[in-house]
């Protein structure tokens, strides 16, 4: 069985300037905090972030914005982190706000390999601007294209040495897809345990989808 459990370092070698990143968590909660500051202590750069929001200035997801990392949020609101509206405003920032059911189905396709999901969410706004339109027994949808990260980073509440993640309560949230959505995907464990150890019924990710393991306990 390959190893799966790495160092921060070793991890995060995967991750370089330019590419597109999936973080899980909502408002802080489930982000893997650990990672993002491995994030922040290696310097990358010119980040498109793909995830629920931009978390608060001091935590998770906002340490990323307030240290100048991203280029790009892909995110269903930025209200909570008032640097984010502040870099977009000022240009040096681009933010793409999705409606945040849509935000989830697109990751779930990426994941699921779907082409692309139909949704009547945003007809005759802003968000149908440039998408295609389809019409199905007399009403239109539009036609959302999947989301996929380069790398997707995940916080796990359990996780066993095979990359079996469960999700303890509300930290499920985004992580939930966004371990499926990637090419590389390092989850970040908040307590690792050996293989058996976790109750199959409770496995939430299957490890097949997880690449690396970092301890979030040391």
């Amino acid at each position: 069985m390959k190893n799966k459990v790495v160092s921060m370092n070793e991890a995060l070698e995967h991750v370089k300037d330019g590419m597109t990143i999936i973080i899980g968590g909502f408002l802080g909660t489930g982000n893997p905090h650990k990672l993002i500051d491995g994030l922040l202590e290696k310097g990358v750069k010119d980040l498109t972030i793909i995830a629920n929001d931009t978390a608060f200035p001091e935590i998770g997801i906002g340490k990323l914005i307030v240290n100048r990392r991203v280029k790009k949020a892909i995110v269903s609101h930025i209200g909570t982190n008032p640097e984010t509206g502040n870099q977009m405003n000022a240009g040096e920032l681009e933010v793409n706000l999705v409606p945040q059911g849509t935000l989830i189905e697109q990751i779930r396709a990426a994941g699921a390999g779907l082409g692309g999901v139909l949704t009547p969410t945003g007809i005759g706004t802003v968000v149908e601007e440039g998408k295609q339109k389809i019409e199905i027994d007399g009403k239109e949808y539009l036609l959302e294209k999947p989301l996929k990260a380069d790398v997707a980073l995940v916080f796990g509440s359990t996780v066993d040495k095979k990359g079996n993640i469960f999700f303890n309560k509300t930290t499920r949230n985004f992580n939930l897809f966004a371990a499926t959505a990637a090419d590389t995907v390092i989850v970040e464990a908040e307590k690792l345990v050996e293989v058996g150890e976790l109750d199959p019924n409770l496995v939430m990710v299957p490890g097949l989808f997880v690449d690396y393991i970092v301890r979030g306990d040391e």
